[in-house]
């Protein structure tokens, strides 16, 4: 793997690392938070390749507040099922509640939005 590629990757699992149990983040609120090279889906690939030993992968999901790794993971659901362990709920569509359970780094937190929402292109 090349330095830089390596570099990319550690600035996402830094912020992954940091997100307490019970909480989440979405890809494009790392994309954001990260800025310019990143966006929801290569925080989406990067994921895919962390090592779940050291690196709570299970914490970051879709702006939808559901899993994106149902039907790509065995067993089916494991994230979400994780996620529930950790006191995460999901409704019957499988989605949690983000204003709730959404989590920001300290140095993030002054721009999160009055509403707490993440716009979404498919509210």
């Amino acid at each position: 793997m090349k330095t830089d590629e390596k570099i990319y990757r550690e600035r996402v699992y830094e912020i992954v690392r940091q997100i307490p149990v019970g909480r989440v983040m979405t890809y494009g609120q790392i994309a954001e938070i990260l800025g310019e090279g990143y966006t929801a889906r290569t925080i989406g690939y990067v994921m895919h390749a962390a090592n779940t030993e050291i690196v709570p992968w299970q914490r970051v999901i879709n702006s939808q507040g559901g899993c994106s790794t149902g039907k790509i993971l065995l067993p089916y659901n494991i994230q979400q099922k994780i996620l529930e362990e950790e006191g995460i709920e999901f409704n019957e569509k499988g989605r949690c509640k983000l204003d709730e359970y959404r989590w920001y780094p300290e140095d993030f937190e002054s721009k999160i939005p009055e509403d707490n929402k993440q716009p979404s292109l498919f509210e």
